[in-house]
Formats: C-alpha cells, sequence, structure tokens
C-alpha cells in the first residue's frame, strides 16, 4: 500500500523544464510587458527577457503549460516570435517607443 501511495505522489509532482523563446522588442517596457505575460500563464515560475538578447528564459511546469502557450500569451500582448506574430491589433496597442517592427524605433535604441 505504502509503495502505491509513493509512486502516486511521484506522478502527481511538477515537472519543471527550463527552455528560451526569443522574443521580439526593444526597452524596459516591452521587456515587463513580455515578462507579465509570460508569469500569467499557469504553471510558469520564472520569466526574464533580456533587451539585448531578446532572449525569453523560461522555467514553467510541463504538465500545466508549453512553450507554445507562452509564445502564444506573449504575442496576445503585441510581441513576435518565431512560433508567433503578434496580432496587428495586440501590436497597435504597444507604446509607440515599443514598436520593434519600426526601423526608426529600432535605431533610436541601440
Amino acid at each position: 500500500m505504502a509503495t502505491i501511495l509513493a509512486s502516486g505522489a511521484l506522478m502527481a509532482q511538477s515537472k519543471s523544464a527550463k527552455a528560451s523563446i526569443e522574443v521580439d522588442g526593444v526597452c524596459g517596457m516591452c521587456k515587463a510587458r513580455i515578462e507579465k505575460a509570460a508569469i500569467k500563464v499557469p504553471g510558469v515560475k520564472s520569466a526574464q527577457w533580456s533587451v539585448a538578447t531578446h532572449e525569453l528564459a523560461l522555467i514553467f511546469d510541463e504538465n500545466k503549460t508549453s512553450l507554445d502557450s507562452i509564445a502564444k500569451k506573449v504575442a496576445d500582448v503585441g510581441h513576435d516570435s518565431p512560433e508567433f506574430t503578434a496580432p496587428d491589433q495586440a501590436y497597435d496597442k504597444v507604446s509607440p517607443c515599443c514598436k520593434y517592427r519600426d526601423d526608426e524605433v529600432i535605431k533610436a535604441h541601440q
């Protein structure tokens, strides 16, 4: 009986994974928006985006979410990744200084 309970407890434990995805953005406001969207996904334990590398480093529970689910939520707030392009309606809502698809904005942040 104890063996059955112990194996059931092991199966119920979360499986944390570390991964990263590329996410477009240009500034600290983008960083805050990207991280906030990612951390709100159930199962995400940590989300850190780098302005310099555009890498969103994640720790998440694979039993509760996936990289695609996280990337989709980030796209829903206006930020592209290789997996998902932000809908125009979401991109249009980001601040003018966050328009990472605009070459002039990119130049201004370099």
